[in-house]
């Protein structure tokens, strides 16, 4: 529910939400780890936690698509939150302490003979920030999300994010950390808003057809950016 300027209430349908029931979530699991995924319970580790991930980012993007449609009402005004790093961590254990899902989860996992801490140790930290701004971020788009305030955050997807660190012959080598070698279950890649991002070039004076002159940037290096949606889940919302 949001009120617009004139202060009418506006009741949006809502979606129905999918159960978060440990049979339902046990059904979708094996659904994603077969059909979509192609695999089966004895595979790798990690496709267990990428089809928990879909199972549960299915939940998700039923809240997710009811907040959008609040958002989208006139009048509602948003935020927008831009920062270099958002150090969220791990994703998949923080959607289901916030979904509340967390007894649910560990039964449809023992239907399978696995365990959900380990599966959820398979996550590798996401390499979108390191340190205490990114964390601040990160936890401010918790909060916000909590709240139910329509908060929209916007940071760098960067492909390596920080070094590796390994010791060899005592020595500190640093090595590229290759976060989504893996893919990362919980973005949505948005292609219809691509950008094309200018580097370099030069600034030119021309004239138009009425002999007035202006400005263009020439010769540039161009490439295409395409953006990404990452959920934000409030504790038990």
């Amino acid at each position: 529910m949001a009120r617009n300027k004139s202060t009418h209430t506006i009741v949006l349908p809502e979606m129905e939400k999918l159960p978060t029931d440990s049979e339902s979530l046990a059904r979708d699991f094996k659904r994603y780890l077969t059909h979509h995924l192609g695999r089966f319970v004895g595979c790798v580790p990690s496709y267990l936690y990428e089809a928990l991930s879909l199972t549960l980012r299915d939940r998700i993007m039923t809240d997710w698509r009811n907040t959008w449609k609040v958002y989208e009402v006139k009048g509602v005004k948003k935020t927008y939150y831009m920062s270099l790093e958002f150090l969220i961590g791990r994703s998949l254990g923080n959607h289901i302490l916030n979904l509340d899902v967390k007894d649910e989860s560990k039964d449809a996992m023992h239907q399978f003979a696995l365990d959900l801490e380990e599966i959820i140790t398979e996550e590798h930290d996401a390499g979108l920030g390191n340190g205490g701004l990114g964390r601040l971020a990160a936890c401010f788009m918790d909060s916000c999300a909590t709240m139910n305030l329509p908060v929209i955050g916007y940071g760098i997807r960067y492909e390596y994010g920080m070094f590796r660190q390994k010791i060899v012959n005592g020595y500190q080598v640093e090595e590229p950390d290759h976060w989504l070698r893996d893919d990362n279950p919980w973005e949505l890649e948005r292609p219809e808003y691509t950008q094309v991002i200018k580097f370099g070039g030069r600034v030119e004076m021309i004239s138009n057809h009425n002999r007035k002159p202006h400005v263009v940037w020439v010769g540039t290096s161009d490439i295409l950016a395409i953006p990404y949606d990452v959920p934000i889940s409030g504790y038990k919302k």
